[in-house]
Parts: structure tokens; C-alpha cells; sequence
């Protein structure tokens, strides 16, 4: 019987594509393991090297990282519980695949929350919380203009939006949320003239919190997520264009390389070719 499992799990993990390369874990104990295999999938997960859809085969995930199947099976656990995996159409775990409906529910959400959280901080947030969102939008407008780096400094900022909010509800319900995004990546800010309007749509945020305006802020926060899902919608149209053209390439190559793989056929010899066309003429 354990033969068996071996073998079926060796099927499978060979159907499966293989994962990128990565650095081994470090290796103190096993719970740790866990919590550094977990980080590293959900790291994986948000920056888009395990991208929506791909398989992950607990095998796979233990040969990858260099460890041993047990924290490896614990981490795809939990990635399952905080609804970052789930159950492919073929059986196993996949990375979860939001559609344009999701994507749209997830960022009216998003809107409502962000809103709130806005306001929240102009009514609660401390002298220092509010000089230190001041700091991160200076620091955002010297970045270079690298989608994943203002993709990270993007979530920091929203996280010291929250935090200022002073609500542990709120923050309850925003961290769900935030789990939620990560399965969408950074790929808005890849749009042209996403990451310079981010930037300035988050000082306005901030710049309502320091007044004390919930209702500006609020307003502003709310404006600052439509836009970004117009970003995201941009960026799902052109990624779908992309693979489009991408088939469509690899559909009309495909009659070519058939082609040039079939032997060539003999031509026949000149006066017997003359006779059929004579032939065919007479």
C-alpha cells in the first residue's frame, strides 16, 4: 500500500508543471519549517511567481523548499484555511482563480472599507501616526517606477491607514480583505501612469486625515480604490489580450511545423510530367 501512494503521488507530481527555483529553507525546528514554509508560499502567492490556478502538490512544495513533507502539508493547510487555495475541478489544491465578478465584489469591499477606515483615522489618529503616512507618501513619490515595489509600499500604507483607524473590527474584517488582494498580485500598477496616480491619491488621503476631515477623507479613500479597479480591469483586459494573441500564435505556427515535419514529396520526372499536362490539355 505504501508503494502504491509513492507511485500515485510520483504520477502526480510529474502531471503537475514544475515550481520555480528558490533557496532551500533554513532548518531549526520543525515548527519553524512550518512558519518559513508558510511565509515563502504566501510571499510566492502575492508577488505572482505561483501565479492563479497553479497546482500545488505537497511533494512538489517539500522538493521545492528542501524540507520534509510534514511542514510542508501544515502550510498548505493553512494557505487552504485563509482561502488562498482551493480545490481544483481535478482534485488538489490550486491557487485561487478570481473571475471579473469576484474581482468586482471584492473591490466594492474594498471601497466600503477603505472609506470607512479613512475616516476613521481623521477622527483618531495620533499626531505621530498622521506625520508617519506623511513620511511614506514622500517616500512613494522618490521610488523608482517598479510595479512590485510600489505594490509593497502601497500595502504598507493602507496597513498604517488601517492601524490609525484605531477599530480592532475594522482591522478584523481588512485583514480578510487584504488576504483576498494578495490572490490578485501587483499587476495594476504596471498600468501606465497607475503608479504616479496612486501616489498622488494617497496624499490627498492624507492630506484629509491631517485636517481632520472624515467626510474629505473618506471620499478620497473611496476614489482612490475606483480607480484602482478601472487599473486592475485594464490590466486583466490586456493580460487576456496577451494570452489571446499568444494562442492565436501558437495555433497558425502549428499547421507550419506539421508541415515541415512531413517528408517531402518526390516530384516526377520532367517528360512524364509534360505527359500529363499534355494529357490533361488534349
Amino acid at each position: 500500500m505504501a508503494r502504491r501512494r509513492q507511485a500515485i503521488s510520483a504520477a502526480s507530481a510529474s502531471a503537475s508543471p514544475e515550481l520555480p527555483a528558490t533557496r532551500p529553507l533554513d532548518a531549526p525546528p520543525s515548527r519553524n519549517l512550518f512558519q518559513q514554509a508558510y511565509a515563502r508560499l504566501r510571499d510566492a502567492i502575492e508577488d505572482g511567481t505561483l501565479e492563479p490556478g497553479r497546482r500545488l502538490m505537497e511533494v512538489q512544495v517539500s522538493d521545492w523548499l528542501q524540507i520534509s513533507r510534514t511542514p510542508a502539508r501544515e502550510a498548505i493547510r493553512r494557505l487552504h484555511s485563509e482561502g488562498l487555495l482551493e480545490y481544483g475541478p481535478g482534485g488538489g489544491l490550486a491557487v485561487v482563480l478570481h473571475d471579473a465578478v469576484a474581482v468586482r465584489e471584492l473591490y466594492a469591499v474594498r471601497e466600503s472599507l477603505e472609506g470607512a477606515a479613512a475616516a476613521m483615522a481623521a477622527r483618531n489618529a495620533e499626531p505621530h501616526e498622521i506625520e508617519m503616512l506623511q513620511e511614506q507618501v514622500r517616500i512613494q513619490a522618490t521610488l523608482p517606477p517598479d510595479a512590485q515595489v510600489h505594490g509593497r509600499e502601497n500595502r504598507l500604507f493602507h496597513e498604517g491607514v488601517y492601524r490609525a483607524a484605531h477599530n480592532r473590527f475594522l482591522l478584523k474584517s481588512v485583514q480578510a480583505l487584504q488576504d483576498a488582494m494578495i490572490l490578485l498580485g501587483k499587476k495594476n500598477f504596471a498600468v501606465p501612469g497607475r503608479i504616479r496616480s496612486s501616489t498622488k491619491e494617497h496624499a490627498k488621503i492624507v492630506e484629509a486625515i491631517a485636517a481632520r476631515d472624515p467626510a474629505q477623507a473618506e471620499a478620497a479613500a473611496r476614489l482612490h480604490i475606483r480607480h484602482g479597479y478601472d487599473s486592475r480591469v485594464r490590466a486583466m483586459t490586456d493580460a487576456f489580450r496577451t494570452a489571446a494573441m499568444e494562442r492565436a500564435g501558437k495555433d497558425a505556427a502549428a499547421p507550419v511545423r506539421a508541415a515541415a515535419k512531413r517528408p517531402a514529396r518526390a516530384a516526377p520526372d520532367g517528360p512524364a510530367r509534360a505527359r500529363g499536362v499534355s494529357a490533361s490539355l488534349g
